[in-house]
């Protein structure tokens, strides 16, 4: 028997396969969710897992969830969340997801979702502004996340990603340490998403 997860998010897509197989790979969106609905299961085929078999259960979330039509079950992502955090954390937990276009904070209760809030008006605090930054600097994410490592915040406190991509510019422009740079990005970001936190705990 395989159990199957696949979360189609709006940035990445994610695979894991437990039971006679033990698979978990990653692969970016695209632009159409059913396209990469069908590579997975491309892909799966490949290595020998039949998701329309008797033997295979398939669960189904995120984003692009309905775009498998294949799933035994389609769960959103806020209940997909409290279950693993539950699991993870042995009961009661907070859960931040920083996904790729919107930030969730999620309060679980007695192993279910009590109160949860969403940052979706604005990509600032997501993972497309860490994306759109490190774009800019010229490099990869785990390259923004190494350099911010090594660099000293410097503030960017604009609330919107076209402001606070000017104010990056801006600093490129001064000939800032790009390392400092970065440290402002992740610094950014962990303010908006604390905001977030503190606001869903009123």
């Amino acid at each position: 028997m395989d159990y199957i997860g696949i979360d189609i998010g709006s940035t990445a897509s994610k695979v894991v396969v437990k039971g006679d197989h033990d698979i978990h790979f990653v692969l970016p969106t695209g632009w159409s969710s059913k396209e990469t609905c069908q590579t997975i299961k491309d892909r799966l085929l490949e290595d020998s897992v039949d998701v329309l078999s008797d033997d295979s259960k398939v669960v189904a979330t995120g984003y692009g969830r309905v775009a498998v039509d294949f799933a035994d079950h389609v769960i959103t992502e806020i209940t997909c969340h409290a279950r693993g955090g539950r699991e993870l954390a042995s009961g009661d937990c907070t859960i931040i997801d920083v996904g790729g276009q919107d930030t969730k904070v999620i309060q679980v209760s007695n192993g279910v979702v009590m109160d949860f809030l969403m940052n979706d008006k604005c990509s600032a605090g997501t993972g497309k502004f860490l994306e759109i930054m490190a774009n800019r600097l010229g490099i990869t994410l785990d390259e923004l996340f190494d350099l911010a490592k090594q660099g000293k915040s410097i503030p960017i406190s604009s609330l919107c990603t076209v402001f606070a991509e000017s104010e990056v510019i801006s600093y490129i422009g001064e000939g800032r340490a790009k390392e400092d740079i970065a440290a402002g990005v992740i610094e950014s970001v962990v303010v908006k998403v604390a905001q977030l936190a503190q606001r869903q705990a009123l």
